[in-house]
């Protein structure tokens, strides 16, 4: 296996190489394999990216009939057959049975871009400079969406002040939930409190990277209500948690939930293909003018084709079915590990596909991501530290790989446990 030109010529950045010390060669469903011969389930897909796994066969057959009949591969944001089918379908399938009247707005095609944009745009409709960020969350690597992200270990890389935001505690944090909202707008009716009123509150319902916590529907309706009152925007980053993740497409969901801006990236184009775009209420997106937030790779070709076919497989009521059933296995067979082996510190949080267990030392966490590898599973560590296994295999995953995989991760926390 030959890895000298990464290690001799890619940057000193290159993480995820580190945890999966091999060259893959080719990828299935929801299985990678390398190039001597072994392989690996895939319960990280992409980190969230291949929702609907790899090369799945429908939107392969349609992306090579697309490049075949030489389609428009890029077309900044000049209208396309392809671009139209998307923006067609995902009003049908996402919008319309919602009762949602957001207008769809694509930018550079990563989640911290549609996170720039929307901070850009809340700004413009308020008039205000600060936003109102949680601890914990992860919002991307740019500086608009850097400040909101609470990681040291990113925020350290920036070079600059990350200025603008105020942080809250996240509701399962100390110091958080519902008398956190509430101290936080006494403060702001205080004249002399020397706060003043935030452009919009960006909140994950489901933070990914920040240790798979999940908002209840009372904590964000109350998040909402708040920036409602304060004449703030209201914004849900459902980039790694939406599209399909959770059972539903949103991972928010049945909750009554109105929100004025929703980022989505990663699953929307569903292949690995990029993608990224913003849905914004219409009376917010008349504030921007043509072109003011721009972006190269906005019509990307293929994306607007895979997104297409994966918005036909999210439609399928029997398929979204089968993604809760899939969470219910993950979460059931999460607890008796914790059970077992927790000495009742462990703790599992998630919804449908997205299961973390928090096995309170980042330390293990990671030595039972490397016994994962050897053993043949893919995973990531998130939270503080890497304290909490992120399990987010593809939503096509069979039932028995699930199963497969729950044992493999079983079998590398056992060898993880053993004392050196």
């Amino acid at each position: 296996m030959d890895t000298a030109p990464f290690e001799t010529w890619e940057s000193e950045i290159r993480g995820y190489c580190r945890a999966y010390p091999t060259v893959f060669t080719s990828a299935s469903g929801s299985w990678q394999h390398d190039e001597l011969g072994r392989s690996y389930l895939d319960f990280f897909a992409g980190a969230g990216v291949l929702n609907l796994g790899h090369n799945e066969p429908r939107m392969k057959q349609a992306m090579i009939a697309f490049l075949e009949r030489d389609g428009v591969s890029q077309s900044l944001d000049m209208y396309t057959d392809v671009k139209r089918d998307f923006i067609e379908r995902f009003v049908a399938t996402v919008l319309e049975p919602r009762g949602m009247d957001h207008k769809l707005q694509f930018m550079g095609p990563t989640g911290a871009n549609a996170v720039e944009a929307s901070l850009k745009l809340a700004r413009r409709v308020t008039g205000r400079h600060d936003v109102v960020a949680f601890g914990h969350g992860f919002h991307g690597m740019t500086l608009g969406a850097l400040a909101l992200t609470a990681n040291a270990y990113f925020r350290g890389a920036a070079g600059v002040p990350l200025l603008n935001v105020t942080r809250l505690p996240f509701e399962n944090e100390p110091g958080g939930g519902l008398k956190s909202l509430e101290a936080y707008r006494e403060r702001l009716e205080d004249a002399s409190s020397g706060l003043s009123a935030p452009a919009a509150f960006v909140v994950e319902a489901i933070q990914a990277e920040g240790g798979v916590n999940v908002a209840t529907e009372e904590w964000l309706h109350a998040v909402q209500q708040l920036a409602r009152d304060l004449g703030a925007l209201f914004i849900i980053d459902d980039i790694q948690a939406g599209c399909g993740r959770t059972g539903s497409y949103f991972s928010f969901d049945g909750m009554g939930l109105d929100p004025d801006i929703i980022n989505l990236a990663k699953g929307i184009g569903g292949y690995g293909t990029p993608l990224a775009m913003n849905l914004n209420k219409p009376e917010h997106d008349v504030h921007w003018s043509p072109g003011e937030h721009t972006g190269t790779f906005r019509g990307q070709g293929l994306s607007f084709v895979a997104g297409t076919e994966a918005l036909g497989i999210y439609a399928d009521a029997d398929f979204m079915a089968e993604v809760t059933v899939k969470g219910q296995l993950m979460r059931h067979r999460l607890e008796e590990i914790a059970a077992q082996h927790g000495g009742g510190a462990w703790e599992v949080r998630g919804r449908g596909m997205m299961q973390g267990l928090d096995v309170v030392d980042g330390a293990l966490g990671k030595s039972i991501q490397a016994h994962a590898f050897e053993h043949g599973l893919l995973i990531g560590p998130c939270g503080t530290g890497g304290r909490v296994l992120k399990l987010i295999p593809p939503l096509n995953t069979s039932e028995e790989d699930v199963a497969r995989g729950m044992d493999l991760l079983e079998t590398a926390i056992d060898a993880a446990l053993v004392p050196a």
